[in-house]
């Protein structure tokens, strides 16, 4: 048997021999690959690998930056551990809880103080994680029994910690790591040594910490700093919730599953959503003026099934509501802007007929029948199927869209005549305390279940265009969504259980040699967390039903 293995480095475009357990450092360094900022991470066969990983059979490696999003969550994961190290060094008896994107950052709490977080602390807090990188101190990546792990943690823990994810979590065998004496549990990998934290941050954010991180798209710089009042109260309020329910963390989640709770979890958090609902809807009814509802979110946040929700609730409150797409309103097809690709870009504000539709919506201001368009997606062109609306003095028109938010819609009425909504699925769980659940996943597990159920596209096609989708989302979305009147936070707690049973069989057919595996693999990882309990409980109003089927609601 030879002593050597053949890769392919995509980065090169080249065959290269290599001894058998040659690590990806010194691959990295023999072909002397140069991108566009460091390297942290390097995908094998698709997989990402950290650079210590060895080479023993041939594979084919592509070494990437902090420039793609599996190279910054490497980053932002090591970044993590060396926060979580330098809170156990300064403050042995408090617990670390890294909770959820926000700000262009991740909000942090430091529980179990016994006494005020200051500015003096985190300033403290700063300096030792600014040692810690200093000294290059190496992380070393372990794998041992789930048992021997849960001894090993348990040894370095406080009174306040607990280790109910290592109880439920569906393996013989966990990988850790290790920085000195201290260990850590992470969803993925990590640089190799802590050397290669080059910019962060930490600031004083309302009760806790902002952990403020580079910017994708130019690393060499940190995220511009934002505060997001409105945000930070929608996540705060569900956080809080979950900490009277006690199911912060998916391993409680899952005990409370063991333990047969499940259904009434279903229950009570489909009702916090009706209550909700009713809630915002009480909230137009008591502004007597309002004629139009502005329904924004991103892609997958259910804002449709919201606004069918939200109809109901204002039919109780004696209103006429009107649902109105806004994707009705697209340009035809040939008239779509193209993005750098060349491909349509349905996302942009563009690809939407802007003056017909605030000429229409000005039209029913002014008491005028007008005739509602109906946009055929397969052929690509406005219809009209005469439809017809005129607005009576108790009509209320409920325009849903991801740019609802925009001001550049109905910009010639008075604000006092809309109220804006914005809906996200705003995950408010964890897998543990030091990793966090992005809300992009639920959405885009939304969105893979869906597209293949109803749009006939493939876990494949529906993740190669995700960057897209994203990058519409934080170029048209997310700048106004501090401007909504009300918030509506639309995931479940317990949905990403149920939608485990409908996606794994949908990721299963992603080949496992193309670009979309390395997402595909890191969500089936993400997945096999949680335990799986059956939708069958879940009502037909659900807004989940708007991605799983059985809805009584017509789409």
């Amino acid at each position: 048997m030879s002593n050597t293995v053949t890769i392919f480095c995509k980065n090169t475009g080249k065959y290269h021999d290599f001894q058998r357990g040659t690590s990806l450092m010194e691959i990295l360094t023999s072909l002397k690959v140069e991108l566009s900022y460091p390297v942290v991470a390097a995908r094998v066969n698709y997989k990402v690998e950290d650079l210590n990983f060895l080479i023993y059979k041939p594979k084919d490696i592509e070494f990437i930056d902090m420039s793609t999003s599996s190279g910054m969550r490497v980053y932002v994961r090591t970044l993590s551990m060396v926060f979580a190290l330098a809170v156990r060094q300064l403050f042995p008896d408090a617990v670390l809880r890294i909770m959820h994107s926000i700000s262009r950052g991740y909000y942090c709490r430091i529980d179990h103080l016994g006494f005020y977080l200051g500015e003096e602390h985190i300033a403290a807090l700063k300096q030792q994680m600014e040692s810690l990188i200093k000294q290059g101190l190496p992380i070393v990546t372990e794998e041992k029994q789930v048992k021997e792990v849960k001894k090993l943690f348990q040894k370095q823990m406080n009174d306040h910690e607990d280790l109910t994810l290592f109880e439920t979590i569906n393996t013989p065998y966990v990988r850790y790591f290790r920085i000195g004496d201290y260990v850590d549990f992470y969803n993925g990998v990590l640089l190799p040594d802590t050397s290669y934290l080059s910019m962060f941050d930490l600031a004083p954010y309302y009760d806790g910490i902002l952990l403020r991180v580079p910017n994708r798209q130019q690393p060499d710089r940190l995220e511009e700093f934002e505060m997001m009042p409105k945000l930070y109260e929608i996540f705060n309020e569900f956080i809080s919730w979950n900490k009277i329910m006690k199911l912060n963390t998916i391993g409680e989640f899952n005990i409370a599953c063991r333990n047969k709770q499940s259904f009434d979890l279903i229950k009570v958090a489909e009702a916090l959503h009706e209550k909700k609902v009713a809630y915002i809807a009480d909230q137009i009814e008591a502004r007597e003026n309002i004629r139009f509802v502005l329904v924004s979110g991103p892609s997958s946040s259910g804002k449709t099934t919201f606004s069918k929700r939200l109809s109901v609730q204002l039919m109780v409150s004696g209103l006429k509501p009107v649902i109105i797409s806004m994707d009705n309103y697209f340009v035809n097809r040939v008239d779509t802007p193209l993005d750098e690709n060349g491909e349509y870009d349905f996302e942009t504000i563009e690809a939407l007929d802007l003056p017909f539709f605030n000429s229409q919506m000005q039209q029913l201001l002014n008491g005028e029948e007008v005739e509602l368009p109906f946009y055929d997606f397969e052929a690509g062109k406005r219809a009209f199927r005469g439809e017809k609306l005129k607005l009576d003095h108790d009509t209320v028109v409920i325009l849903e869209g991801i740019h609802a938010l925009n001001p550049l819609f109905l910009r010639e009425i008075k604000p006092e005549l809309k109220f804006k909504i914005y809906v996200s699925a705003l995950t408010t769980i964890s897998i543990d305390n030091h990793n966090w659940i992005p809300t992009t996943d639920t959405r885009l597990l939304r969105r893979i279940i869906r597209d293949y159920r109803f749009r006939n596209y493939s876990a494949r096609e529906t993740i190669g265009r995700w960057p897209s989708v994203r990058r519409g989302e934080e170029k048209w979305i997310f700048p106004y969504q501090e401007e909504a009147d009300v918030m509506f936070n639309s995931a479940l707690i317990f949905e990403l259980a149920v939608l485990k049973r409908h996606a794994e069989p949908i990721l299963a057919e992603v080949p496992k040699y193309c670009d979309e595996y390395t997402e595909t693999h890191r969500l089936l990882k993400f997945l096999n967390f949680f335990v799986s309990i059956p939708d069958r409980e879940i009502p037909p109003t659900s807004l989940l039903r708007e991605f799983m089927g059985g809805s009584s609601f017509r789409y």
